[in-house]
């Protein structure tokens, strides 16, 4: 079965990459020699193969870079040519000469092209901070009032590099946070560019009086790294809550769940067993998954990521069908959950209908004045 999905899907790609490959030669094809064909032809295979590639040959930064921005590429021709190619058609009801038609379709293409490439990586690449403001019926610290600071799926890696993560940190320490709050996808599959970069001493910088706590998401979990991973971040004093409770400040409980792909991740109630419900409890959940089970078991906050919002847009769309909540804030009886877009961006580098963000949380409790 999984033999047939993957031959389809092969299919599939292969007929868009040749719809990608003929429009573009229809348009340059009056500028160029034909020996040039070839090379084009050369030139489309590597692009199409060069995300795969950059998989199979790993830690090839160069072709990790490639294959992001075809991913790019690719994605918004997707959604840009039958557009164009359906203007074209309606042109031929007009009278306009068909090869300005052509020429000025071909010109128009490249430059919305790249004009959203341009706009999607500001997007990405020039974070916002959300702000949101949660009421807790239970006693907490001693003035009642918390500031956590939450960001999520960095996907550290050759794009998402240290300069990101250094911004990353700057934004939170100037929020003055009094925790700090990480669910999951911090790496992007491959932790050699995150030690490569030194992202690890970055991270260390992160200023929280309470601490910073960590769960791992999908992207964590790649083969054999998940223990580097954890002992990684450990190394930046961040604690990492892998299907774990802790207590902080004798008042407050945090939970860390596996993300929600792992077949052995423990059942929420076995996490909660002994948790005084009396107190305040967080959870880190990667995936924003299980509302009602996790209202079921007395949890009062729980911040996830995970979905991007879709990153590109129309994918929103999907992501809102697809969880209860995608992005933003939700309550169901005394839970509040708080999904965040993420702070990095999975493949291609780019945003669109969504942007980078740090999420900054303002907690008041039953004992606040």
């Amino acid at each position: 079965m999984f033999i047939i999905l993957g031959l389809v899907f092969i299919t599939i790609y292969a007929l868009i990459v040749f719809y990608i490959g003929w429009s573009g030669w229809g348009w340059i094809k009056p500028v160029v020699s034909g020996r040039f064909r070839l090379f084009y032809i050369i030139a489309l295979i590597f692009l199409a193969s060069s995300l795969i590639l950059s998989r199979l040959v790993a830690g090839s930064a160069i072709l990790s870079v490639i294959g992001s921005y075809w991913l790019a590429i690719f994605s918004l021709l997707l959604m840009l040519l039958p557009l164009v190619h359906l203007m074209v058609w309606l042109t031929k009801l007009s009278r306009l000469p068909r090869h300005a038609v052509q020429k000025w379709s071909g010109i128009l293409t490249l430059v919305v092209l790249v004009g959203l490439i341009g706009y999607g990586s500001y997007n990405a690449y020039s974070p916002v901070v959300r702000a949101y403001e949660v009421q807790i019926d239970k006693p907490g610290p001693a003035n009642g009032e918390l500031h956590v600071v939450m960001a999520s799926d960095m996907h550290f890696g050759y794009l998402s590099g240290k300069r990101h993560a250094e911004r990353m940190v700057k934004e939170i320490n100037a929020l003055q946070p009094d925790l700090v709050l990480l669910p999951g996808d911090i790496v992007d599959d491959d932790v050699r560019p995150y030690k490569e970069k030194g992202i690890g001493e970055v991270l260390s910088e992160i200023q929280a009086p309470l601490g910073v706590y960590a769960s791992l998401g999908n992207h964590d979990r790649f083969k054999g790294g998940t223990e580097e991973i954890l002992s990684l971040l450990e190394e930046s004093g961040i604690q990492v809550l892998y299907d774990e409770d802790v207590e902080v400040g004798g008042w407050l409980t945090l939970i860390g769940r596996k993300d929600y792909s792992d077949k052995e991740r423990a059942k929420l109630a076995d996490l909660t067993k002994s948790v005084d419900p009396a107190k305040p409890v967080f959870m880190l959940e990667h995936q924003p998954v299980e509302f009602s089970t996790a209202e079921e078991q007395g949890v009062d906050l729980m911040v996830s990521g995970h979905t991007h919002r879709g990153q590109i847009a129309p994918a929103n769309l999907i992501t809102s069908r697809v969880f209860e909540n995608d992005w933003g804030y939700l309550q169901k009886g005394q839970l509040h959950t708080i999904v965040s877009s993420g702070y990095g961006f999975w493949g291609p580098p780019i945003r669109i209908g969504s942007r980078s963000e740090v999420v900054s949380i303002h907690v008041r409790f039953s004992n606040a004045q």
